[in-house]
């Protein structure tokens, strides 16, 4: 009968504490989508590694319209996230002190997503890996790659 209890009292104990920790987990997920290559993922500022988009001042053009394409692209980030967890792989730090990462939400790189729809650069001064993405974006005129622009790296020098 002793025996019963402690197992019983174990059993709720395990059952209480994985609750608990679940909802503590929950509770402290916060995520800012600050613009198309960096987020805020409880309380760390991440920028996306080996990818650039343009930034939220930034414009393109498509029909003689003018196309805020900084801000397309900070929304089509926050569109594939909606409610999911974003896991992140930390690949260092840059000159900024903001942690490089690869992200994803539920298994799809967020870089990679960013680059095949049209609205990230694989941006080869630090990385290759997105060339791929990149390429297939051009070839079939996908996002910013439908309109004239200026690669971001070259926007915030004149800007």
């Amino acid at each position: 009968m002793y025996l019963n209890k402690i197992k019983l009292f174990l059993v709720i104990s395990f059952f209480l504490s994985s609750f608990f920790l679940t909802l503590k987990d929950v509770k402290s997920y916060e995520i800012k989508v600050v613009d198309g290559d960096t987020i805020h993922l409880n309380g760390k500022k991440i920028r996306f590694s080996g990818i650039d988009t343009p930034e939220l001042k930034q414009t393109c053009s498509k029909n003689n319209q003018i196309i805020f394409c900084g801000i397309e692209a900070k929304k089509l980030l926050i569109n594939i996230i909606g409610n999911k967890e974003v896991e992140c792989v930390e690949e260092g730090k840059d000159q900024y002190k903001r942690i490089l990462a690869e992200c994803f939400v539920n298994n799809i790189s967020l870089s990679s997503y960013l680059v095949k729809e049209g609205y990230a650069f694989a941006y080869r001064k630090y990385s290759k890996k997105f060339v791929p993405d990149e390429n297939y974006a051009r070839l079939n005129n996908l996002g910013m790659w439908s309109m004239k622009f200026e690669y971001p790296w070259d926007w915030r020098k004149k800007n």
